[in-house]
């Protein structure tokens, strides 16, 4: 059986909390698909939103993790893309909703506001939620 891939990316300021979900992937049986960025050295955070949407779209991975400081900047810059539902989470319980009712294909972090015990846990909820389906449908294809 092959494992699912999840794509991450990230900027300077997600780099540390991208590696660590990235080893927390391969803990939960997931394959990680690493986008980059590969250092902490400072780069532009669209210019990895840009390669996480060419990931999904080709079919190199169905869901994708990004990561900068804040979490706003990246999330911003990637829902520019049609093919992408990128939700900033904060708890569990915003990463559950944003499966459940968004039907998210992309979790955003913030890596200079979110601990790494929270980060796993809203990873661990969104990889394992499902979308609904329902009303909430109605309102995805309002976005697409």
């Amino acid at each position: 059986m092959s494992r699912e891939i999840i794509a991450l990316a990230s900027d300077h300021g997600g780099y540390d909390l991208k590696i660590l979900l990235k080893s927390y992937l391969v803990e939960l049986g997931f394959e990680p698909l690493d986008l980059g960025c590969d250092s902490s050295d400072s780069v532009d955070y669209p210019d990895f939103a840009d390669v996480m949407a060419d990931a999904l779209k080709n079919g190199d991975a169905a869901r994708g993790i990004l990561v900068c400081g804040s979490g706003i900047g990246i999330s911003i810059a990637a829902n520019r893309y049609p093919h992408i539902r990128a939700a900033l989470v904060h708890d569990r319980l915003t990463a559950e909703l944003s499966r459940k009712h968004n039907d998210a294909n992309v979790i955003v972090m913030g890596g200079r506001v979110i601990g790494p015990d929270v980060a796993k846990d809203c990873l661990r909820a969104f990889l394992n939620t499902e979308f609904e389906g329902g009303r909430h449908q109605r309102r995805i294809d309002k976005m697409s």
